[in-house]
């Protein structure tokens, strides 16, 4: 399986900027994830009110294809709220060299959030065609919402560039009527060694967002 990426915060893999709630699984086998940035980035909103956030995750992958995993991060954007719980899993795998697939369901959980309603799960779905990663989340569930209330398409593109540093593009649009207005998030980065620099914004709320930039670095670690 040559990536594992979630649309939303992923694919989402280049799809979120600064974070992703799930990782690239390139062996199989079990692996964690530890990372830090000056921003957690979602879909071009901040998740820590501009703050700092440290994160960290364990995957399995096994042969079949099928994965596994779950990962936490602080967040505050709501009342009480102090980290971000998710847990995932999928299939993935290629349909021939240059294009791959993968499928799954993931779900956001804040368990101390006080109005207890910030909570929600989507299914997802991405194929790559080489650099190129086009995806769809549909919302599953959430407070007050029913299935497909909203919707998130995410396109990725990245590149190479010399001394194994590369480049990701981003661009993603949320319609529906659950988590947020209609809106569009767009973002680059340059990654190298783990560590990335990029920057993200929204036209939420009908007018362009500003940019925000971040600064972040990751560690994979196989167990």
């Amino acid at each position: 399986m040559k990536k594992s990426i979630l649309s939303i915060a992923l694919t989402s893999l280049l799809a979120s900027t600064a974070f992703t709630s799930t990782q690239a699984l390139a062996v199989e086998g079990l692996s964690a994830n530890v990372a830090m940035t000056s921003n957690y980035l979602w879909r071009g909103l901040e998740q820590t009110n501009g703050a700092a956030a440290i994160s960290g995750g364990i995957d399995y992958a096994a042969d079949s294809g099928f994965y596994v995993g779950t990962w936490t991060s602080n967040a505050d954007w709501a009342d009480g709220m102090t980290y971000e719980l998710d847990f995932y899993g999928g299939f993935g795998g290629d349909i021939n060299e240059s294009v791959s697939y993968d499928v799954g369901f993931i779900y956001y959980a804040y368990p101390d959030e006080t109005s207890g309603d910030a909570d929600f799960s989507e299914i997802y779905a991405n194929l790559s065609f080489g650099a190129l990663t086009i995806g769809v989340a549909v919302l599953t569930d959430g407070e007050g919402a029913d299935f497909g209330d909203t919707i998130y398409a995410s396109a990725d593109y990245a590149f190479s560039l010399a001394n194994e540093a590369e480049v990701a593009l981003h661009i993603g649009s949320y319609s529906g009527d659950w988590l947020a207005d209609d809106s569009i998030d767009y973002g680059i980065s340059l990654s190298k060694s783990g560590f990335t620099i990029g920057a993200s914004a929204t036209d939420l709320d009908g007018a362009p967002g500003d940019m925000k930039v971040y600064v972040s670095y990751a560690i994979d670690i196989d167990l």
